[in-house]
């Protein structure tokens, strides 16, 4: 999946394009209209991330743009504002979904992964392995039916290993993927084995097979098939 995200903040910009690329989507940005237009004419997207509030051409005059050209890429816009009308004008000239700033990461993933779905043609939001299975769009997780509570941070540690299935998964790359920059490596070093352990509780993965696998001085592992 290829993402063009769109936004004058520097800073805001890296940090979605980093969200994104750490969850090995290929990622491209711009920083105004002109730099937009000429990746967009170029070659295709499989989705959009448009900030309204840009310098000079914005981010409603984009999307116009590229639906007058033809250009029928889904388009999630972002905005500082809480204006309904910013929001409704944005939606009559094409958008797909509309997230106002400030926003979490969490949040915005959700909302990419449903336009891909609803323009890729999946129809499962549910990641499974076993019978553990994780709901993306309701964050409901169950296991062989019984349904499990996990937290926010539990949560997001189990999608995103699911999501990298059959790969190892570095405890810094997770810690980075749960805590972002608020991680710190020397100060919450245990944060993360906390976690891991309170998380295998609570879906049972105890004794010999586990499904969270440790890769010794690594990190983790789901696997499809145990060795």
């Amino acid at each position: 999946m290829k993402i063009l995200i769109v936004d004058d903040e520097c800073s805001l910009l890296k940090q979605l394009q980093q969200v994104f690329e750490s969850q090995r989507y290929a990622v491209e940005t711009a920083m105004d209209s002109e730099e937009a237009y000429d990746k967009l004419f170029d070659a295709p997207f499989d989705l959009i991330i448009l900030d309204i509030m840009m310098p000079g051409v914005d981010g409603l005059t984009v999307l116009q743009k590229i639906r007058k050209a033809g250009i029928k890429t889904p388009v999630l816009m972002l905005t500082a504002k809480g204006d309904v009308d910013d929001k409704i004008r944005g939606l009559d000239l094409g958008a797909d979904d509309y997230l106002p700033k400030p926003f979490s990461s969490d949040e915005l993933m959700a909302r990419a992964r449903a336009l891909f779905r609803r323009y890729g043609g999946q129809s499962d939001s549910v990641l499974q392995v076993y019978d553990l299975k994780l709901d993306t769009v309701s964050r409901n997780v169950t296991k062989d039916g019984n349904p499990i509570e996990l937290t926010p941070r539990e949560f997001s540690i189990l999608e995103f290993l699911l999501y990298n299935k059959n790969r190892v998964v570095s405890r810094f790359n997770l810690a980075e993927h749960v805590w972002g920059d608020a991680f710190d490596p020397f100060s919450m070093s245990n944060f993360m084995d906390v976690h891991i352990k309170n998380l295998r509780h609570k879906i049972g993965d105890l004794g010999h097979g586990k499904i969270i696998q440790s890769v010794r001085g690594v990190g983790y592992i789901i696997k499809e098939l145990q060795e």
